[in-house]
């Protein structure tokens, strides 16, 4: 087999994912969006640690009570590979809401295939149902793969006037 054929056609891999809303009241969505969101909490852009009990036990419910919370899981027959967190946010200069996007996990044996594209393209598909003017998420700087995938998707950095500069995500701890 040439090395070629054994580059993976992001197409066809892409073609064979399930992208679907979670239900995490659902059993089943449940332990798919913690185990991924663990993958996810243990990875070193993730923070390098598990994710806490008190989010295993809480995290789905809160979420399904969460105004404008969604949650996307892909599969691949059965299996998960991914999720984006989302909520609904609002923008001021142009009157309309939006989707941030809080988390985005692929799963490390399922990178390059198209899962974070598909994904996305469901995220982009909600929102523009929800009438929405855009889409955000915030990256690390030296996620390196995660920006590239990020911009072929659509994505760019945030700046209003690039005199001033590009867009921050701050933080303060409550």
């Amino acid at each position: 087999m040439s090395e070629h054929n054994m580059v993976p056609n992001n197409q066809a891999a892409a073609a064979d994912l399930e992208i679907r809303i979670a239900d995490l009241a659902d059993p089943s969505d449940r332990r798919d969006f913690l185990a991924l969101l663990d993958e996810y909490a243990r990875d070193p852009f993730g923070g390098g640690e598990a994710l806490p009990e008190v989010c295993h036990r809480e995290l789905p419910e809160k979420l399904v009570e969460f105004p404008g919370a969604f949650t996307v899981l892909a599969y691949r027959d059965g299996k998960p590979l991914g999720l984006t967190n989302c909520f609904m946010g609002f923008s001021t200069f142009v009157c309309k809401p939006l989707v941030n996007i809080h988390d985005v996990v692929v799963s490390e044996a399922a990178r390059g295939v198209g899962v974070c594209t598909a994904m996305m393209d469901k995220v982009a598909e909600v929102a523009r149902e929800r009438g929405c003017c855009k889409i955000t998420l915030e990256v690390l700087e030296k996620n390196h793969p995660a920006r590239a995938a990020y911009r072929k998707c659509g994505f760019k950095p945030y700046a209003l006037d690039e005199e001033f500069g590009q867009a921050e995500f701050w933080q303060r701890y409550l």
